[in-house]
């Protein structure tokens, strides 16, 4: 069996946007975000991938695969995809319909996220139940993946049964796009591991490090020779300027603002807020979350953080809060100019 170094890929960066209001409307938001994406196809980012919520201000791409199918009239080889399309509010036909869609219209871009979704006040709204929330939507992903070998779909479970349906949509990517999952925990690494499918974590990087080894010990088990192990990514939050204080100002605000966004539900509900969500700005630095600086500083931050949380994918999030265009145009042009050049054609030693 290949070794671990026969299978890593070199670091590559992509994009992560929950597409959170930032008050200045959201058709000039949405048009900012097209306008982003190809500046960023242009700097040489991997694909963009976009959150779906409901309900709540820290959400307005309530559909994601409808935006993302104006982004793919804007880029020609940026790849796109939800992180994650949430599989409990869709029948499972309509959703498999939808990315085959995408994927048509992209050109065969999509990197397809899916998720049961965190939030049951969300699930709550489209009625459906916590409890069930699990294996309602492992019973949808079944569909999703049964529908993409084409034929006739036959399926029948608890809470969806299908019988001699006919699939006349396809995907270009053959038998699927990439699959993509968020995770908090090592033991849905090793899972992922196992169906071959590609990780996004938030979380701190020793949380980050348990959930990589999870997944790359599973994965030396059960693949073959030299088979290239799917992406381990890691999302953070990244503000770049002409020094380390100027981008501190800009990053401090617009934190406050996503923050106020991410638990807009929970205090409309008096529930307890997100026990790991970093409460202050200083906090969300402190914990790694929040990168902001120059670009040698945020260069030095995120190769450590990388290389301690073995993984091979960063997912940056450029534009949050209230930070403006330009900043988040900046950001991602510095990325590109003074990061990405010192690891483009190296893999980090990721096992110390």
């Amino acid at each position: 069996m290949g070794s671990y170094d026969d299978m890593m890929q070199p670091l590559e960066f992509g994009l992560f946007d929950h597409m959170d209001d930032a008050g200045r409307g959201l058709a000039r938001q949405y048009e900012e975000r097209l306008l982003l994406a190809a500046a960023c196809e242009a700097a040489r980012f991997r694909a963009y991938h976009l959150a779906e919520h409901h309900g709540t201000p820290h959400g307005m791409a309530s559909s994601p695969n409808l935006f993302l199918a104006a982004m793919a009239q804007r880029t020609s080889r940026l790849r796109l995809g939800p992180l994650v399309m949430l599989l409990n509010l869709y029948h499972p036909l309509r959703a498999f319909e939808e990315i085959c869609m995408l994927d048509q219209i992209s050109g065969g871009r999509v990197e397809f996220g899916m998720g049961r979704g965190a939030t049951p006040i969300e699930l709550g709204f489209f009625g459906v139940e916590a409890g069930e929330a699990q294996d309602r939507y492992r019973e949808a992903a079944d569909v999703v993946l049964a529908a993409m070998a084409g034929g006739t779909l036959n399926y029948h479970g608890r809470y969806f049964d299908l019988r001699d349906v006919p699939i006349s949509l396809a995907p270009i990517q053959r038998p699927h796009p990439p699959l993509w999952i968020g995770t908090m925990q090592p033991e849905t690494g090793a899972w992922a591991a196992d169906n071959a499918v590609n990780i996004a974590c938030v979380a701190g990087v020793e949380r980050v490090r348990a959930i990589t080894d999870a997944y790359r010990a599973r994965w030396r088990t059960r693949q073959q020779p030299r088979a290239v192990m799917p992406r381990l990514g890691m999302v953070r939050q990244i503000v770049i300027a002409d020094s380390d204080a100027a981008a501190r100002a800009l990053a401090a605000p617009a934190y406050q603002r996503w923050f106020e966004t991410f638990t807009h539900l929970s205090r409309q509900r008096h529930l307890p807020l997100p026990p790991s969500l970093p409460a202050t700005f200083e906090e969300a630095m402190r914990s790694g979350f929040s990168i902001p600086g120059s670009a040698s500083t945020v260069r030095r931050i995120l190769m450590a953080q990388a290389s301690d949380a073995g993984i091979d994918y960063l997912l940056c999030q450029v534009a949050f809060g209230n930070l403006p265009l330009d900043a988040s145009l900046r950001t991602a042009a510095a990325i590109a100019s003074d990061i990405m050049p010192y690891v483009a054609e190296a893999s980090l030693d990721l096992v110390h």
